[in-house]
């Protein structure tokens, strides 16, 4: 925990290094827990479980177990083991705080919850590492190619003589005077060989599709709808519903082991915490039931309008038979 709570290597900005990429999956995970952070809303925690602190141990190891030491209730994170039970999951959760000075090895359900952040414990940090691994690597890309921009052509010197004049030549261009060639030898030594070309230019822009399309995908695995446009064209009504039904199953599954685990926890310390969705979450959440309200009564009204035509076409048929008949 402390490599993403405490050890802050702070560097000042001018001297951020791209090639530093343990540095930068460092930060980028950082700045994504800062976010994640916010993902869930509790209430009802005792003052010795902070919900910072309880919201790193599940998002980053994927479990926390709850314990009762002294007459208060804390959480830890710790390691599973034991005895497997009969469906082969542990038995056991043991811990080691030195603050407390307490170590144990605590039986599952009778000592101690676990509550999960999901159902396999795995936590998000894997996934932060996967898409932060491949930032960087992008954004290392682009830096170079950003570099590589600012050469629009090669010089070559063919002598010491000529490679002089050329740097002399170049600083009166950089120091904003007007640079002047005297000597026609200079202008028969030196070549310029054209170096950026449109090839170029397309690869930054491709890289740059793909750094959003790697942020668009890290934000909608953690539930928020960033609609990454490889098309270059407008996203569809119904291609954005699809997007945003992919994004709730991880983040109902997180819900729902956490409100498992708290309920739990609840019953066994005579707590009454509650956990819901919050921030950015919460809203994406009201917004697609609201979404599906819609949709539903819209189902509802075109049913009820079908069902109101094949009335009046009966009544119509029925009619015409009876007509029929009074005629003959």
């Amino acid at each position: 925990m402390a490599h993403y709570d405490y050890d802050f290597d702070r560097i000042p900005c001018g001297l951020w290094k791209f090639k530093d990429k343990e540095r930068a999956l460092k930060y980028h995970i950082r700045y994504m827990l800062a976010r994640t952070r916010t993902m869930f809303e509790y209430d009802g925690l005792p003052d010795t479980i902070p919900a910072r602190i309880l919201e790193l141990y599940l998002q980053v190891n994927g479990f926390v177990g709850f314990f009762k030491y002294k007459g208060q209730v804390y959480c830890s994170y710790g390691s599973l083991g034991g005895e497997p039970d009969y469906n082969y999951m542990p038995t056991l959760f043991t811990i080691a705080n030195p603050a407390l000075k307490y170590s144990a090895n605590l039986r599952i359900d009778n000592d101690c919850i676990i509550v999960r952040n999901d159902e396999m414990y795995t936590g998000i940090l894997p996934m932060l590492r996967k898409y932060g691994t491949a930032m960087i690597e992008n954004e290392l890309s682009m830096n170079i190619a950003s570099i590589n921009t600012r050469i629009l052509s090669l010089i070559a010197a063919s002598d010491d003589r000529t490679k002089e004049s050329a740097e002399i030549f170049l600083k009166h261009i950089i120091d904003g005077d007007l640079g002047i060639i005297g000597d026609t030898a200079l202008m028969d030594n030196l070549k310029t060989l054209p170096y950026m070309n449109a090839g170029m230019q397309n690869n930054i822009k491709t890289l740059i599709e793909y750094e959003q399309y790697l942020k668009a995908s890290e934000f909608n695995e953690l539930g928020l709808d960033a609609n990454y446009n490889m098309k270059r064209e407008t996203l569809t009504d119904s291609e954005n519903e699809m997007n945003r039904d992919s994004l709730r199953p991880f983040i109902d599954n997180m819900l729902a082991c956490r409100k498992e685990g708290i309920e739990k926890v609840n019953e066994m310390f005579g707590l009454s915490i509650t956990v819901k969705l919050a921030s950015a979450w919460k809203d994406n959440a009201e917004e697609l039931e609201l979404a599906h309200e819609i949709m539903e009564a819209e189902a509802e009204a075109d049913q009820a309008e079908e069902t109101e035509e094949t009335e009046e076409t009966e009544e119509t048929e029925e009619t015409e038979d009876v007509e029929s008949e009074e005629t003959e």
